[in-house]
């Protein structure tokens, strides 16, 4: 019976981790994670706004957290499957300007800021990616890519 449950929660662990299977495809993998969040943010910001963003981030990083210690047993760190990470730091992406629905292009804007940022890995990102070599690192290098895409977006929508 262990081994059935231990079976279970490690596909459940793989599941989320992979953001339902979206981190499996070939092809820029954390790209598409970063973009299938989109739908779910908008929807987020919609229902509860700021205070809808902040829960939902918290809640998807400590289910990330979790799930991805899971996968960091059978992997190496960070594998590109993993794209809960993503899925965390592109919601907080939009933390400042969910007080209203961000418009298509406010959207298009921080996606891409959000992937600069996540590629780029100004400090402290690169800090969590280096150096912490365990669940907390990889989401946290994308919770800070999040929030300096968020401060992006948030100079963009004041001067607009």
């Amino acid at each position: 019976m262990k081994e059935k449950t231990n079976n279970f929660i490690r596909k459940l662990a793989y599941i989320c981790a992979t953001w339902f299977g979206s981190g499996r495809v070939r092809f820029m993998p954390g790209t598409v994670g970063s973009f299938v969040t989109l739908p779910f943010v908008a929807l987020v910001i919609l229902i509860g706004g700021i205070w809808g963003v902040i829960a939902f981030a918290l809640v998807f990083y400590f289910i990330g957290v979790y799930s991805v210690r899971y996968v960091l047993q059978e992997n190496e760190h960070d594998p590109g499957f993993v794209v809960i990470d993503e899925v965390v730091g592109q919601s907080l992406t939009f933390v400042f300007v969910s007080t209203v629905m961000p418009s298509l292009w406010m959207f298009l804007i921080g996606f891409v800021a959000f992937r600069f940022f996540d590629i780029v890995k100004v400090w402290p990102a690169c800090y969590f990616d280096k150096k912490v070599q365990n669940a907390s690192g990889v989401m946290l290098d994308d919770v800070v890519a999040g929030l300096y895409a968020s401060l992006v977006l948030l100079l963009i929508h004041t001067l607009i």
